[in-house]
């Protein structure tokens, strides 16, 4: 793999330091089970040394798949990604309901009766639309300032309350045996799977844990933009010390504009784009300019150029991208 040096004050290279690379951009990463989504950031940051990295939305270490990993410029876009709707693939083993909601706790109460998959498909409708869910006491959610899976760990008692979240889509995919039953759910920011599996054992007069989990759909990323860790490492080692990280970013990193799909894009002059980023608001012009939109971007030649608002005609810049 290629290794860089970093630049002292004095514009001498620092052995054994990697220079930090200006990548703007999104990977969609897909991460392997059993590491947590920040221990898979810092593989990704090891590999890329990019000067600023985010990732959209956490996953369980016992869950795979799809972990939107946000480079430079692309970090002022994250908020629009982790809003978007998730999909995700999970199993479901009746009899048991755990702690946790998954593998990882213990065992809390147990039923020997288990659903068939016509009365499992009969009350999926009730777990569709606008419902309340208490989310699991072993989830990130602050009590009092503290996270809700630290203070269960230390065994306090956690009380959550529900909420509402939004679930578009929930369909049995197939029951594998009498003891395991394969869903796919499309839902909405704050929807806690682990917490549909332990309301559907219940509701179906038995429990239930989740056993695998894997998230398919983030916003605009599916799994056609799924990358692997070994596709990028095996990349990395075929480069030549004179092709550097460029070559790795135009095969895996999407452009920065790919996670704002469903926002309105205004196309700019370049004049126009300069005054935008100066953070000065222009007026739109032309028969099919919006007029009033809470958040559009500005673009230039393809390019965005920054995130705004549009009131009464006029495009006010809010986060400006230096791309």
């Amino acid at each position: 793999m290629t290794f860089f040096y970093g630049r002292a004050k004095n514009g001498t290279a620092k052995a054994g330091q990697k220079k930090k690379n200006a990548i703007n951009g999104w990977l969609v990463l897909d991460k392997p089970y059993g590491i947590t989504s920040n221990e898979a950031l810092g593989k990704i940051k090891r590999i890329f040394s990019p000067q600023k990295v985010g990732h959209a939305g956490t996953l369980d270490p016992r869950a795979s798949g799809l972990l939107p990993v946000a480079f430079g410029e692309a970090t002022k876009t994250v908020p629009f990604v982790m809003d978007g709707r998730k999909i995700y693939r999970f199993e479901v083993t009746w009899g048991t309901e755990t702690d946790t909601d998954d593998t990882e706790g213990e065992v809390i109460a147990s039923s020997d009766d288990r659903p068939t998959a016509n009365a499992i498909t009969a009350v999926l409708g009730e777990f569709t639309g606008t419902i309340m869910q208490v989310p699991p006491k072993f989830s990130a959610i602050k009590v009092a300032g503290e996270r809700a899976y630290d203070l269960a760990r230390e065994g306090e008692v956690v009380a959550l309350e529900a909420r509402p979240i939004d679930v578009h889509r929930l369909d049995l995919v197939s029951c594998l045996d009498d003891d395991r039953a394969v869903f796919e759910a499309e839902c909405g920011k704050g929807t806690y799977v682990r917490a549909l599996a332990r309301d559907l054992g219940r509701r179906l007069g038995t429990r239930g844990h989740v056993t695998e989990l894997r998230r398919l759909l983030v916003g605009p990323f599916g799994e056609e933009d799924l990358i692997k860790f070994d596709e990028i490492l095996e990349a990395a080692g075929e480069l030549a010390e004179s092709e550097g990280i460029q070559e790795l970013v135009a095969e895996f990193v999407l452009p920065v504009r790919d996670a704002m799909d469903d926002l309105v894009e205004v196309p700019v002059s370049l004049d126009d784009a300069a005054k935008i980023r100066k953070g000065m608001a222009i007026i739109l012009r032309g028969r099919d300019a919006p007029l009033n939109t809470d958040v559009a971007f500005a673009s230039h030649a393809d390019v965005p150029v920054a995130i705004g608002t549009i009131e009464k005609g006029r495009f006010q810049p809010t986060r400006v991208f230096h791309l």
